[in-house]
């Protein structure tokens, strides 16, 4: 059930918000109860349910392993390898589970080219289902117990109160991705104000504009050329179907935050922002202070800073910048085209770092701009098409390229 489902709009969401207001708001706290949030985490669940009925089970139980992990790292934080222990265990239990359902025929496809190509048996596996949202929960899961784990948020001991951080509909299908420390104190202590409804009514009316009317109409021209085959594209029609996807998918993607920011501020949370209109960025660093903020945020805290940060020899800081980005390719999708997405601007990051960013001060700034959307929109190619052939075969359209001889161009644009 997506936000901009009819569904949604005109039967679920007004169910909660009479629900919630006329009967949990009231009662608020009884004999111990929170109304609100046992009404909200009941909402969630049967939202999540609603689109995968088994799979709420799974979600279920990453709640009850990371309520359990938190108070034992808790309990344990006084010794110190004892508690780091448990952390490793939850985190892990946690990545296995993510790689099992978004990876596991990633891998076997993978591994059964090696086989074929040593005359081995291969592996047979059915395909495996890919829970709705399950990137996100698993996100926010490892949030609470790390945070839990370096002091940085209370330990929540009521279940029923985790339960709801990962589970809360507003921001488990599509983002932001919400840390547990922003809003640990919003779980027992938010408030229900007027002015607040109304203003995440207003953010939640734009986003589903921004998705409605321009992403989706954007979706239909880039899918439309996206499909085009051969000869059928042409240089000119390629620029315009890459620059339509850059559109939609900025357009989509913030909508569907807009509208989690507005359902939150609703039901009395505040999240944060994500995002600052990226494509105003006049360089691929910048661009990334302002996409997805809490993504490239959460990578940066719970991965990139432990990894060492910019405290290290450069060759490790270049080494960490492109590992983080290979895995925010591989976060996104299970494909070799996101990889190499993420290895795009992970590589320019780390040219930017070698001094390029210097040579980029000095430059007029519309053609620091030029230069940003370019190495963007190149990278979009890679993330929308649908396999690594077809991206190959666009950008060299997109650099007026295709009719030069095939093999040639395409082991250029492989090694860049």
């Amino acid at each position: 059930m997506l936000f901009s489902s009819s569904t949604f709009i005109f039967l679920f969401l007004p169910a909660c918000l009479l629900a919630y207001y006329g009967i949990a708001c009231p009662l608020k706290r009884y004999s111990g109860i929170d109304f609100r949030n046992a009404f909200l985490l009941f909402a969630s669940l049967v939202f999540y349910a609603w689109g995968e009925v088994f799979y709420v089970l799974l979600m279920i139980a990453s709640i009850t392993v990371h309520y359990v992990f938190g108070l034992l790292i808790c309990y344990f934080r006084s010794r110190q390898p004892l508690a780091r222990s448990l952390l490793v265990f939850a985190v892990s239990t946690n990545l296995l589970s993510l790689c099992f359902f978004k990876y596991a025929n990633f891998i076997a496809d993978n591994l059964n080219l090696l086989l074929e190509f040593t005359d081995m048996p291969v592996i047979t596996i059915g395909s495996v289902h890919l829970p709705l949202g399950i990137s996100f929960f698993t996100f926010q899961a490892m949030s609470y117990v790390i945070d839990v784990y370096r002091n940085e948020a209370p330990v929540q001991k009521n279940p029923f109160n985790i339960a709801l951080y990962i589970a809360l509909f507003p921001q488990l299908i599509a983002g932001p991705i919400v840390r547990y420390h922003d809003v640990a104190l919003q779980i027992n202590d938010r408030e229900s104000a007027y002015n607040l409804f109304f203003s995440g009514m207003r953010r939640f009316i734009l986003g589903l504009a921004k998705k409605m009317l321009i992403a989706n109409t954007l979706g239909e021209v880039a899918d439309q050329i996206f499909a085009l085959s051969g000869n059928e594209l042409s240089t000119p029609v390629a620029w315009l179907g890459i620059i339509c996807y850059a559109l939609q998918i900025y357009f989509d993607f913030s909508a569907y935050s807009d509208m989690a920011i507005g359902l939150g501020r609703m039901f009395g949370f505040r999240f944060l922002e994500n995002f600052n209109y990226p494509y105003i960025s006049a360089s691929v660093q910048e661009f990334w202070r302002r996409w997805h903020i809490s993504l490239s945020s959460w990578f940066r805290d719970y991965l990139y800073i432990p990894l060492g940060g910019s405290r290290v020899a450069p060759w490790r800081i270049y080494f960490n910048l492109c590992l983080v980005f290979f895995l925010c390719g591989l976060w996104h999708g299970a494909s070799w085209n996101f990889v190499i997405w993420g290895l795009i601007h992970g590589a320019f990051l780390v040219i930017e770092r070698l001094g390029f960013d210097k040579i980029l001060q000095r430059l007029w700034r519309p053609v620091r701009h030029c230069y940003t959307l370019l190495v963007v929109l190149v990278g979009w190619v890679f993330f929308r098409a649908e396999t690594l052939d077809t991206s190959l075969h666009y950008t060299k359209t997109l650099m007026g390229l295709s009719s030069l001889p095939s093999e040639q161009i395409d082991a250029f644009l492989f090694f860049l």
